[in-house]
């Protein structure tokens, strides 16, 4: 038996679930990274051509006014618990932000409990240290990057979209292809494996694409040349791949004789990030931003055994903290004890056949992207027709989508009404934001743990890709220092690197360039900078320490006996004239 397979069916076994495939619902999520609501051919997009999410959109019931964050992490964060954002302590995409309250319960534990087989592939970006990686969260099977991207700080080093290597249940494994067919050719072989062993499954395929920098297959590029600039082509190109995988899967899964049994559902993490300017369907502004451009997105649900199929659009206002609700609603699955959800079920709103009278709903977004909340920063709060911006600006989204014309003066009811629920809302969160997300240090299950300047948490410039590090970014305020938690007390290995282990070189070594690929330039094409450190120090709690860099080393070890405990961690390199560079990654065991 493939080790694969070996290992999929043992791990379906220690689960001691009792589900079969004939008594559930398949799922399987496709959710893209920084494509908007317009950067589709069926919502009028007149150069991007993508006939498989088309073909999807013309047999699923359509969400119309369905909202997320503005921002990758933040999205995930409450798409996969049914919480709010800011409750969730996902605020931002770096800076110790972006990694899952160990509290929350995530759609994939929730499935697992119910006796799914459970498999997340491609981009998790919601920690990538204990406790908050997919494979401690519920995923049985894992197949992604590190990071919020490809060629980002945590990711295998010198990957680009191309080949490289992805972290596969925990261990690095080398692969060919673009990303994106790596993701989904991962995800067929979980689903095919789980129908051998008679399991439904939930399926989480969060692809990288189309976020930057812009790289696609040239086949799937070769259309847009004519847009103007590689950026952009590529940009294109990478979501002309993902409809071509989105239609290789559907495909599969009726080979498989499982469509009419699995709710597919297609959507994306946040407004477009590149596209928004060539169509964005009459909306204002793009990824990141507090107005609809940057939060509206595309989501489409099919599911012909619970007769969610015909092309119905779903007209009052939902968002990504429904989805959990609703899929344990549409499952008929357990909800985890002691959760209560900021969202609710829309499966009444899902069904074309019913009149429900659905209530009027205030929501919530924000794009925060600090080190700590503030208050009506970067704020939409919104309902089938208002939007409240940043608490001053309001507009009647039904009579003004694309949000010109600042109606606050003549309706100081709803701006009112709007920014009591704020209030309300904003107390109810605050007490959460000082609990902050910490990297277990010494944990069984993540030691040694390894630590990059992506999670670094400071009030400057993060270094949160690689491109940064062969940079060498340093300075003032381009240091920080990581939230961890010392699991248990006594004698731990701190190893200080510049490169990661991966790269081998030393500490003071420059690096030559690595190879192109189609598109941009590839984070790794930047050559890297020499430096030239005399001294380490690492600072844990109360524990200091300091060594002598030589040039030729590789890294720099520290034997610390460590309490147990939260804590915060930091970690320089000095040169003979005082120039501070942070230790780019750190490798801290237990011994």
């Amino acid at each position: 038996m493939p080790f694969f397979t070996r290992t999929v069916v043992l791990l379906f076994l220690l689960t001691g679930a009792v589900a079969n495939a004939a008594d559930k619902p398949n799922v399987v999520i496709v959710i893209t990274d920084d494509q908007g609501y317009g950067d589709l051919s069926c919502h009028g997009n007149p150069v991007l051509k993508t006939p498989e999410i088309d073909k999807l959109h013309a047999e699923s019931i359509r969400l119309k006014d369905y909202h997320v964050s503005p921002t990758c992490s933040p999205t995930r964060s409450a798409f996969l618990t049914g919480h709010w954002t800011n409750r969730t302590g996902v605020w931002h995409t770096i800076m110790g932000r972006s990694m899952l309250r160990e509290n929350e319960v995530t759609m994939g534990q929730v499935f697992k409990d119910a006796g799914y087989a459970t498999g997340m592939f491609g981009k998790w970006h919601l920690g990538d240290n204990y406790p908050y990686r997919p494979e401690d969260r519920g995923y049985i099977e894992v197949m992604r990057h590190g990071g919020g991207g490809v060629g980002q700080t945590p990711d295998y080093w010198d990957n680009a979209y191309f080949d490289g290597s992805y972290w596969h249940n925990g261990t690095p494994e080398p692969v060919k292809g673009f990303c994106t067919d790596v993701f989904f050719d991962y995800a067929k072989r979980f689903i095919k494996k789980s129908k051998e062993v008679d399991k439904p499954f939930l399926a989480y395929l969060a692809t990288n694409a189309p976020h930057g920098p812009m790289h696609a297959p040239e086949d799937s590029a070769a259309a847009y040349q004519g847009v103007g600039n590689v950026g952009l082509q590529h940009f294109f190109g990478m979501i002309a791949n993902i409809d071509d995988n989105v239609g290789k899967l559907r495909a599969f899964l009726d080979e498989e004789n499982l469509t009419d049994n699995t709710i597919f559902i297609f959507t994306t993490d946040n407004g477009s990030s590149s596209g928004w300017k060539t169509f964005n369907a009459g909306m204002r502004a793009g990824k990141g931003s507090e107005y609809d451009g940057g939060h509206r997105v595309p989501f489409f649900v099919h599911w012909p055994n619970g007769k969610l199929t015909g092309g119905h659009d779903v007209e009052p206002i939902t968002a990504h903290v429904d989805v959990l609700p609703t899929l344990i609603d549409l499952c008929d699955i357990e909800s985890p004890e002691g959760v209560k959800f900021d969202g609710v079920s829309i499966a009444p709103l899902l069904d074309s056949t019913s009149d429900s009278d659905w209530p009027d709903r205030i929501l919530v977004t924000d794009s925060q992207r600090v080190k700590d909340p503030i208050k009506w920063r970067k704020s939409s709060v919104m309902t089938s027709q208002w939007r409240l911006i940043n608490g001053k600006e309001l507009y009647d989204i039904k009579t003004d989508p694309g949000q010109k014309s600042d109606v606050a003066t003549g309706h100081p009811d709803v701006v009112a009404r709007l920014s009591n629920f704020y209030d309300a809302w904003w107390a109810d969160l605050l007490p959460s934001f000082s609990n902050d997300t910490a990297i277990y240090l010494g944990h069984p299950k993540d030691n040694p743990a390894r630590l990059t300047s992506h999670d670094w948490i400071t009030t400057g410039s993060t270094p949160w890709n690689q491109n940064h590090i062969r940079r060498a970014f340093n300075g003032k305020g381009n240091t920080g220092f990581w939230n961890v938690m010392v699991h248990e007390a006594g004698d731990y290995e701190v190893r200080l690197r510049r490169w990661p282990e991966t790269a081998d070189k030393p500490i003071n070594a420059a690096l030559p360039p690595g190879a192109g690929v189609p598109g941009q330039k590839a984070f790794r094409v930047q050559p890297g900078k020499a430096i030239n450190p005399v001294k380490a120090s690492i600072k844990i709690g109360n524990v200091t320490a300091e060594s002598d860099v030589k040039p030729g080393d590789r890294e720099v070890v520290f034997n610390l006996k460590l309490p147990q405990g939260k804590t915060q961690m930091s970690a320089l390199f000095t040169t003979a004239d005082g120039e501070e560079f942070g230790a780019y990654y750190a490798y801290v065991k237990k011994e």
